[in-house]
């Protein structure tokens, strides 16, 4: 049984391991010479991304909780080993100040910012809607949700025409779990903001998508869900199982390259088969 831990969780204890890429992507150029930015770029999803990324050319700056020192490193240690640029950012989005110093430290240190990748989250799992405290509800709009909008606010003025801006939703944006209110809100405002988005910054040559995983294996799993939750995760999907981290890199890798130079204001699900409208 996997074992459970406490938030915001971590690679070095998830149990069984997640394959975020390590040993089989190959990456192709898409990205070279790129610089992007990578929220919860520690572990997960975050991890996987900037493992790509690095892979097909990018300079990554990846954004973390301090306590989550040790997976960054380890995240900087596969960025450096594909032989690109790695900055280290710890520090809590939840904090609009934080957002702003990890834009300006992306323009001091990688010289721009080609793709932003707004990914942290936080989720806890509560059985009714009286469980839920003022802060925990304020906390989890202000790391999903509310990050996004500091983030891109800050970036913007460095962002050339043909940059990419990624929002991580999620398949709870269409199909909301109740036992996680608020994070299916965020994850609804998410996929919400990057289409408007889109259609505001058209026009300069930026692109805005979201990407909407499934049950993806993840710290954030066992350390948010009761342990017969995560027993059970992503059985009920179409596939019948939990995605890997691996298996989203390289969605965000197509709407972060050329390749995907006319989509914007998509949302792009990665689910094992559960549809999304």
């Amino acid at each position: 049984m996997p074992d459970q831990q406490q938030p915001p969780g971590s690679e070095q204890e998830l149990t069984p391991k997640a394959d975020h890429g390590e040993e089989s992507y190959r990456g192709s150029g898409k990205l070279t010479g790129k610089r992007a930015v990578i929220t919860g770029g520690d572990s997960g999803i975050g991890r996987a991304v900037a493992i790509a990324f690095a892979r097909e050319g990018a300079d990554v700056l990846i954004s973390y909780l301090p306590e989550e020192q040790e997976d960054a490193d380890e995240t900087k240690r596969w960025i450096e080993d594909a032989g690109r640029k790695a900055v280290l950012s710890p520090g809590d989005v939840s904090d609009p100040a934080y957002c702003r110093s990890v834009i300006d430290q992306a323009v001091s240190e990688l010289g721009g910012i080609d793709v932003l990748v707004n990914n942290a989250a936080y989720q806890m799992t509560h059985e009714t809607l009286e469980e839920i405290s003022d802060e925990e509800w304020d906390h989890t709009l202000a790391t999903n949700l509310s990050a996004y909008f500091h983030l891109v606010k800050a970036a913007l003025p460095h962002m050339p025409a043909g940059a990419s801006i990624i929002g991580s939703s999620s398949v709870n944006s269409d199909n909301p779990v109740p036992t996680l209110l608020p994070y299916d809100v965020t994850k609804a405002g998410i996929a919400n903001f990057s289409a408007a988005l889109a259609q505001l910054v058209g026009s300069r040559g930026i692109r805005v998508n979201s990407v909407a995983p499934g049950p993806i294996w993840t710290p954030l799993i066992p350390s948010t869900m009761p342990p017969e939750q995560v027993e059970q995760f992503g059985s009920q999907s179409p596939l019948g199982r939990a995605g890997q981290p691996a298996e989203l890199a390289p969605v965000y890798v197509l709407l972060a390259s050329d390749d995907g130079s006319y989509v914007s204001g998509a949302r792009i699900a990665v689910t094992g088969g559960t549809p999304i409208l």
